[in-house]
Protein backbone atom coordinates (compact mmCIF):
# COMPACT_ATOMS: atom_id res chain seq x y z
CA UNK A 1 0.00 0.00 0.00
CA UNK A 2 1.16 3.46 -0.33
CA UNK A 3 0.84 4.12 3.27
CA UNK A 4 4.08 2.26 4.04
CA UNK A 5 5.56 4.09 1.03
CA UNK A 6 7.54 7.48 0.52
CA UNK A 7 5.04 8.66 -2.14
CA UNK A 8 6.02 12.35 -1.20
CA UNK A 9 9.26 11.74 -1.75
CA UNK A 10 8.76 9.81 -5.09
CA UNK A 11 5.90 12.34 -6.34
CA UNK A 12 8.79 14.66 -5.39
CA UNK A 13 12.27 12.69 -7.56
CA UNK A 14 9.98 11.67 -10.18
CA UNK A 15 9.13 15.37 -10.90
CA UNK A 16 12.84 16.65 -10.86
CA UNK A 17 12.66 18.02 -7.95
CA UNK A 18 14.26 17.52 -4.21
CA UNK A 19 13.79 16.22 -0.60
CA UNK A 20 15.15 16.60 2.81
CA UNK A 21 18.76 14.20 3.15
CA UNK A 22 18.34 12.80 6.79
CA UNK A 23 21.86 12.68 9.09
CA UNK A 24 21.90 8.59 8.08
CA UNK A 25 23.14 7.17 4.51
CA UNK A 26 23.39 3.50 4.03
CA UNK A 27 26.04 1.79 3.46
CA UNK A 28 28.02 4.97 5.27
CA UNK A 29 29.03 3.14 8.92
CA UNK A 30 29.61 7.35 10.25
CA UNK A 31 28.29 10.23 8.78
CA UNK A 32 30.47 11.64 6.40
CA UNK A 33 31.97 14.91 6.36
CA UNK A 34 30.30 17.92 4.99
CA UNK A 35 32.00 19.43 1.32
CA UNK A 36 33.95 22.41 0.17
CA UNK A 37 34.61 23.66 -2.85
CA UNK A 38 38.85 24.23 -3.35
CA UNK A 39 39.10 21.54 -0.64
CA UNK A 40 37.47 18.50 -1.52
CA UNK A 41 35.33 18.82 -4.56
CA UNK A 42 35.72 21.17 -7.66
CA UNK A 43 32.20 22.30 -9.64
CA UNK A 44 32.66 23.34 -13.05
CA UNK A 45 29.81 24.94 -14.78
CA UNK A 46 29.52 25.40 -18.73
CA UNK A 47 26.37 26.88 -21.04
CA UNK A 48 25.66 25.97 -24.62
CA UNK A 49 23.70 29.43 -26.02
CA UNK A 50 22.07 29.78 -29.24
CA UNK A 51 20.71 32.53 -30.88
CA UNK A 52 17.30 32.88 -33.27
CA UNK A 53 19.69 32.06 -36.11
CA UNK A 54 20.86 28.89 -34.52
CA UNK A 55 24.56 30.12 -33.74
CA UNK A 56 26.12 28.70 -30.84
CA UNK A 57 27.62 31.27 -28.61
CA UNK A 58 31.50 30.48 -28.26
CA UNK A 59 34.27 32.83 -26.53
CA UNK A 60 38.27 33.37 -26.99
CA UNK A 61 40.29 32.14 -23.97
CA UNK A 62 42.36 34.72 -22.31
CA UNK A 63 44.40 32.26 -20.08
CA UNK A 64 47.84 32.08 -21.35
CA UNK A 65 47.90 28.18 -21.89
CA UNK A 66 45.07 28.14 -24.33
CA UNK A 67 44.83 31.95 -25.09
CA UNK A 68 43.28 32.48 -28.35
CA UNK A 69 41.63 29.21 -28.51
CA UNK A 70 38.03 28.93 -28.78
CA UNK A 71 35.31 27.15 -26.03
CA UNK A 72 31.55 27.10 -24.66
CA UNK A 73 31.27 29.64 -21.39
CA UNK A 74 32.54 27.99 -18.85
CA UNK A 75 34.11 28.43 -15.32
CA UNK A 76 35.08 27.38 -11.44
CA UNK A 77 31.69 27.82 -9.06
CA UNK A 78 32.86 29.66 -6.30
CA UNK A 79 32.22 29.21 -2.47
CA UNK A 80 29.13 30.38 -1.45
CA UNK A 81 27.72 30.76 -5.12
CA UNK A 82 24.56 28.66 -6.15
CA UNK A 83 25.11 26.36 -9.51
CA UNK A 84 22.55 28.39 -11.54
CA UNK A 85 24.30 31.35 -9.96
CA UNK A 86 27.64 30.18 -11.21
CA UNK A 87 26.67 29.07 -14.91
CA UNK A 88 24.89 32.52 -15.26
CA UNK A 89 27.95 34.34 -13.94
CA UNK A 90 30.17 32.73 -16.75
CA UNK A 91 28.17 33.31 -19.39
CA UNK A 92 27.83 37.18 -18.27
CA UNK A 93 32.13 37.52 -17.26
CA UNK A 94 32.98 35.35 -20.76
CA UNK A 95 30.38 37.00 -22.95
CA UNK A 96 29.03 39.88 -22.12
CA UNK A 97 25.39 38.16 -22.13
CA UNK A 98 22.34 37.75 -19.61
CA UNK A 99 20.89 34.45 -20.07
CA UNK A 100 18.24 32.26 -18.46
CA UNK A 101 19.12 28.43 -17.87
CA UNK A 102 16.76 26.20 -19.75
CA UNK A 103 17.65 22.30 -18.43
CA UNK A 104 20.87 20.25 -17.56
CA UNK A 105 22.13 18.56 -20.66
CA UNK A 106 24.65 16.51 -19.13
CA UNK A 107 26.21 15.64 -15.73
CA UNK A 108 30.08 15.18 -16.10
CA UNK A 109 32.16 13.51 -13.65
CA UNK A 110 35.38 12.51 -12.02
CA UNK A 111 34.70 10.92 -8.87
CA UNK A 112 33.28 13.49 -6.11
CA UNK A 113 36.43 15.47 -6.95
CA UNK A 114 35.80 16.88 -10.36
CA UNK A 115 31.67 17.50 -11.34
CA UNK A 116 30.69 19.86 -14.46
CA UNK A 117 27.60 20.87 -15.07
CA UNK A 118 26.45 21.46 -18.48
CA UNK A 119 23.31 23.68 -19.08
CA UNK A 120 21.61 24.77 -22.09
CA UNK A 121 20.66 28.42 -21.77
CA UNK A 122 18.89 31.43 -23.86
CA UNK A 123 20.02 34.96 -24.11
CA UNK A 124 18.14 37.16 -22.52
CA UNK A 125 20.07 40.94 -22.44
CA UNK A 126 23.13 42.60 -22.42
CA UNK A 127 26.12 42.70 -25.50
CA UNK A 128 28.94 40.77 -26.98
CA UNK A 129 32.03 40.97 -25.59
CA UNK A 130 34.17 42.42 -28.02
CA UNK A 131 38.02 42.95 -28.20
CA UNK A 132 38.40 45.93 -27.29
CA UNK A 133 36.68 44.87 -23.75
CA UNK A 134 39.39 41.85 -23.37
CA UNK A 135 39.62 40.99 -19.88
CA UNK A 136 41.43 38.33 -18.07
CA UNK A 137 38.04 36.17 -18.20
CA UNK A 138 38.29 36.23 -22.46
CA UNK A 139 39.21 37.86 -25.29
CA UNK A 140 36.20 38.01 -26.99
CA UNK A 141 32.87 36.20 -27.89
CA UNK A 142 31.24 35.77 -31.27
CA UNK A 143 27.85 33.90 -32.46
CA UNK A 144 29.25 30.93 -34.71
CA UNK A 145 27.60 29.22 -37.22
CA UNK A 146 30.10 27.17 -38.92
CA UNK A 147 31.36 24.04 -37.72
CA UNK A 148 33.02 24.51 -34.56
CA UNK A 149 35.67 22.31 -35.22
CA UNK A 150 36.56 24.70 -38.06
CA UNK A 151 38.07 27.20 -34.90
CA UNK A 152 41.10 26.37 -33.24
CA UNK A 153 39.01 24.62 -30.03
CA UNK A 154 40.21 24.87 -26.13
CA UNK A 155 39.26 20.70 -26.17
CA UNK A 156 37.14 18.80 -28.12
CA UNK A 157 35.28 18.08 -25.38
CA UNK A 158 32.49 20.52 -25.89
CA UNK A 159 30.94 18.54 -29.43
CA UNK A 160 29.52 15.76 -27.12
CA UNK A 161 27.78 18.85 -25.45
CA UNK A 162 26.57 20.84 -28.69
CA UNK A 163 25.35 17.42 -30.09
CA UNK A 164 23.23 17.04 -26.64
CA UNK A 165 22.02 20.60 -27.20
CA UNK A 166 20.64 19.88 -30.94
CA UNK A 167 19.26 16.99 -29.83
CA UNK A 168 17.14 18.56 -26.68
CA UNK A 169 16.12 21.40 -29.27
CA UNK A 170 14.91 18.95 -31.80
CA UNK A 171 13.31 16.79 -29.49
CA UNK A 172 13.65 17.12 -25.52
CA UNK A 173 14.91 13.36 -24.33
CA UNK A 174 14.09 14.67 -20.52
CA UNK A 175 11.73 17.31 -18.68
CA UNK A 176 13.86 20.22 -18.17
CA UNK A 177 16.02 20.11 -15.05
CA UNK A 178 17.77 22.70 -13.02
CA UNK A 179 19.37 22.19 -9.61
CA UNK A 180 16.88 22.95 -6.44
CA UNK A 181 17.85 24.80 -3.67
CA UNK A 182 17.62 22.82 -0.41
CA UNK A 183 20.52 22.34 1.48
CA UNK A 184 23.01 18.94 1.85
CA UNK A 185 26.01 19.24 3.67
CA UNK A 186 27.65 15.95 1.94
CA UNK A 187 28.07 14.69 -1.48
CA UNK A 188 25.49 11.73 -1.90
CA UNK A 189 23.29 10.17 -4.35
CA UNK A 190 19.64 8.96 -3.58
CA UNK A 191 19.12 6.26 -5.05
CA UNK A 192 15.77 4.73 -7.12
CA UNK A 193 16.60 1.33 -8.12
CA UNK A 194 13.40 -0.28 -9.88
CA UNK A 195 13.13 -4.06 -10.71
CA UNK A 196 11.04 -5.66 -13.03
CA UNK A 197 10.36 -8.85 -14.08
CA UNK A 198 9.93 -10.64 -17.53
CA UNK A 199 6.15 -9.81 -17.08
CA UNK A 200 6.05 -6.16 -15.99
CA UNK A 201 5.54 -6.25 -12.02
CA UNK A 202 7.75 -3.48 -10.50
CA UNK A 203 9.23 -3.11 -7.16
CA UNK A 204 11.58 -0.18 -6.04
CA UNK A 205 14.24 -0.59 -3.30
CA UNK A 206 13.68 1.30 0.03
CA UNK A 207 15.29 2.11 3.17
CA UNK A 208 13.76 0.98 6.39
CA UNK A 209 15.48 2.91 8.88
CA UNK A 210 13.06 5.30 10.35
CA UNK A 211 10.67 6.27 7.75
CA UNK A 212 10.64 4.34 4.16
CA UNK A 213 12.82 6.37 2.27
CA UNK A 214 14.51 6.23 -1.10
CA UNK A 215 18.46 4.65 -0.25
CA UNK A 216 20.84 7.60 0.27
CA UNK A 217 24.34 6.89 -0.61
CA UNK A 218 27.49 9.24 0.55
CA UNK A 219 30.06 9.80 -2.18
CA UNK A 220 33.95 10.53 -1.45
CA UNK A 221 33.78 8.80 2.10
CA UNK A 222 37.49 7.84 1.47
CA UNK A 223 40.46 8.92 -0.86
CA UNK A 224 40.47 6.73 -2.90
CA UNK A 225 36.61 7.36 -3.74
CA UNK A 226 37.41 10.98 -4.42
CA UNK A 227 38.58 9.99 -7.44
CA UNK A 228 36.03 6.47 -8.61
CA UNK A 229 33.00 7.60 -10.57
CA UNK A 230 30.05 8.36 -8.63
CA UNK A 231 29.07 4.73 -9.55
CA UNK A 232 30.74 3.26 -6.73
CA UNK A 233 29.26 3.82 -3.73
CA UNK A 234 25.57 2.38 -5.39
CA UNK A 235 27.54 -0.42 -6.46
CA UNK A 236 29.15 -1.12 -3.32
CA UNK A 237 25.71 -0.56 -1.57
CA UNK A 238 24.25 -3.48 -3.87
CA UNK A 239 27.08 -5.70 -3.66
CA UNK A 240 26.03 -5.44 -0.17
CA UNK A 241 22.63 -5.56 0.47
CA UNK A 242 21.70 -7.41 -2.44
CA UNK A 243 22.56 -11.54 -2.91
CA UNK A 244 22.68 -11.10 -6.08
CA UNK A 245 24.89 -9.34 -9.15
CA UNK A 246 22.55 -7.47 -11.01
CA UNK A 247 24.53 -6.17 -13.97
CA UNK A 248 23.17 -2.73 -13.93
CA UNK A 249 23.37 0.10 -16.48
CA UNK A 250 24.51 3.72 -16.58
CA UNK A 251 23.08 5.95 -13.83
CA UNK A 252 20.61 8.55 -15.13
CA UNK A 253 20.29 11.98 -13.17
CA UNK A 254 16.30 12.63 -12.35
CA UNK A 255 17.21 16.06 -10.38
CA UNK A 256 19.77 17.08 -8.15
CA UNK A 257 19.66 19.75 -4.67
CA UNK A 258 22.46 22.15 -3.25
CA UNK A 259 22.28 25.23 -1.48
CA UNK A 260 24.67 27.69 -1.41
CA UNK A 261 26.49 27.95 2.04
CA UNK A 262 25.08 25.25 2.85
CA UNK A 263 24.75 23.37 6.81
CA UNK A 264 28.13 24.55 8.05
CA UNK A 265 29.23 26.67 5.14
CA UNK A 266 29.09 23.23 2.75
CA UNK A 267 29.34 22.95 -0.71
CA UNK A 268 27.12 19.24 -0.76
CA UNK A 269 24.76 17.85 -3.59
CA UNK A 270 22.57 15.74 -3.02
CA UNK A 271 22.19 13.81 -7.01
CA UNK A 272 18.86 12.18 -7.25
CA UNK A 273 19.46 9.20 -9.59
CA UNK A 274 18.19 5.92 -11.31
CA UNK A 275 19.48 2.70 -12.23
CA UNK A 276 18.30 0.69 -14.02
CA UNK A 277 18.86 -3.51 -14.11
CA UNK A 278 17.18 -4.89 -17.32
CA UNK A 279 13.94 -6.65 -16.29
CA UNK A 280 14.51 -10.40 -14.85
CA UNK A 281 13.77 -13.07 -16.85
CA UNK A 282 14.80 -15.88 -14.15
CA UNK A 283 13.08 -14.15 -11.14
CA UNK A 284 9.12 -13.72 -10.76
CA UNK A 285 10.39 -11.48 -7.46
CA UNK A 286 13.26 -9.19 -6.43
CA UNK A 287 15.73 -11.00 -4.17
CA UNK A 288 15.93 -10.91 -0.80
CA UNK A 289 17.90 -8.15 0.44
CA UNK A 290 20.57 -9.21 2.72
CA UNK A 291 20.25 -6.22 5.11
CA UNK A 292 17.23 -6.03 7.11
CA UNK A 293 17.01 -1.74 6.45
CA UNK A 294 16.30 -2.71 3.51
CA UNK A 295 13.26 -3.99 1.31
CA UNK A 296 11.49 -4.09 -1.52
CA UNK A 297 8.01 -1.72 -2.12
CA UNK A 298 5.91 -3.57 -4.60
CA UNK A 299 4.18 -0.71 -7.03
CA UNK A 300 0.81 -1.82 -7.76
CA UNK A 301 -0.49 1.81 -8.65
CA UNK A 302 -0.55 2.09 -12.15
CA UNK A 303 0.04 5.49 -12.77
CA UNK A 304 2.89 5.86 -10.32
CA UNK A 305 4.42 2.43 -11.80
CA UNK A 306 3.72 4.29 -15.41
CA UNK A 307 5.71 7.23 -14.28
CA UNK A 308 8.64 5.18 -12.88
CA UNK A 309 8.65 3.50 -16.02
CA UNK A 310 8.77 6.53 -18.20
CA UNK A 311 11.74 8.09 -16.36
CA UNK A 312 13.61 5.26 -16.42
CA UNK A 313 13.94 6.59 -20.26
CA UNK A 314 13.99 10.06 -19.49
CA UNK A 315 17.00 11.06 -17.76
CA UNK A 316 20.14 13.43 -18.03
CA UNK A 317 23.05 11.29 -18.77
CA UNK A 318 26.16 10.89 -16.21
CA UNK A 319 29.15 10.90 -18.16
CA UNK A 320 31.82 9.38 -16.30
Amino acid sequence: SMGDAPAAELDAVLDGGGWEVGASFEGSPAAPGPVRLGRTVCYVVLAVLFNEEDAVLLVQEAKPECRGTWYLPAGRMEPGEGIAAAARREVKEESGLECELLTLLALEERGPAWIRFAFLARPTGGTLKTLEEADTESLQATWWSGDPRALPLRSLDILPVLDLAARYRRSPPHPPTLPRELPCAPLCLRLLLPFTNATGDLWVLLGTAGTPHLPVVACGTSAPELRAGLCQPVLRLLRDCLPWDPQPGALGLLGLQHRAGGPGESDGICFNVVLSIPPSTHRDVPPEPRDPTFRWWHVEEESLRGRILQRLRATVPIRS
